[in-house]
């Protein structure tokens, strides 16, 4: 339990930052979050693109990444104001852990000429290893595989068929694990680039960081999916992840709307 691996101070806080105008991360992340307080004692917030996740220039509350001990990024295409890029920028620079979902590979959308232009991709390929590239199509799904032994796949069944779309991510950048392969299954108009990695690892120097393209609202469905995530987490904090796997089960009913942009 925490209260043996933490005997004298507070259990780790992990920071959602969400904005995403396509999967939904306004209710995958409070279902994630819920997650890991019921069955794992880590304290969490989350944090919300306001008025509406279509709002690309505002996310409140960036001031408690401050005392985050792990930040998970699902964003896509955001144009912050100054303050808040560099709120996200002073945890990057910390060190601190940090984990992302599917659309981070992109979070950043600053227009030409823009002193962060670069950032669109410079971001991501820093931070996850890998940036956005294209996707196999809407009405395609991906099979996935393991890619290789690590705790994070303990109790995960890597043999999967997600609702996600398969993203082109490869080759991935900086001292990258993959942990499970995507194979596209009906890609768009025939187009196949292979198989790509859907979960890695991450590390520089002593930050760990996980990462999966996957993230539709429907994979949060799948038991093995969520396991993966919650374990993925937990080892970024380098908490332990017990043989069989985290427990991963929701402790209130998980109904999101579908994915898709607003008509």
């Amino acid at each position: 339990m925490l209260a043996a691996l933490f005997p004298q101070k507070d259990p780790p806080k992990v920071v959602f930052v969400t904005g995403d105008d396509e999967y939904r991360s306004e209710y995958t992340m409070p279902a994630l979050a819920g997650i890991l307080e019921k069955h794992h004692g880590l304290r969490t917030q989350v944090l919300f693109a306001r008025p509406t996740p279509q709002s690309n220039k505002n996310i409140e509350g960036l001031e408690a990444l401050r005392t985050a001990d792990l930040a998970v990024f699902f964003l896509r295409w955001r144009e912050l104001p100054e303050e808040q890029y560099q709120a996200i920028r002073a945890y990057e620079r910390s060190g601190r852990p940090i984990a992302g979902f599917r659309t981070s590979t992109h979070s950043l959308k600053y227009p030409a000429g823009h002193t962060h232009e670069a950032e669109n991709d410079a971001f991501s390929l820093r931070v996850f290893g890998a940036r956005w590239t294209r996707h196999h199509g809407h009405l395609s799904t991906t099979r996935t595989e393991k890619a290789g032994e690590h705790p994070i796949v303990n109790g995960v069944n890597p043999a999967q068929t997600m609702p996600s779309w398969l993203y082109t991510v490869n080759p991935l950048q900086g001292d990258c694990h993959p942990l499970l392969t995507g194979h596209a299954i009906n890609p768009q108009n025939g187009r196949d680039d292979g198989p790509q990695p859907v979960a890695w690892t991450k590390t520089d120097q002593n930050r760990r960081v996980f990462f999966t393209t996957l993230g539709h609202p429907a994979d949060f469905h799948n038991d093995d999916f969520r396991r993966l995530v919650v374990n993925g987490l937990l080892w970024t904090l380098k908490l332990p992840i017990p043989a069989a796997g985290a427990k991963s089960s929701f402790p209130s009913p998980y109904t999101p709307p579908a994915s898709g942009f607003p008509k």
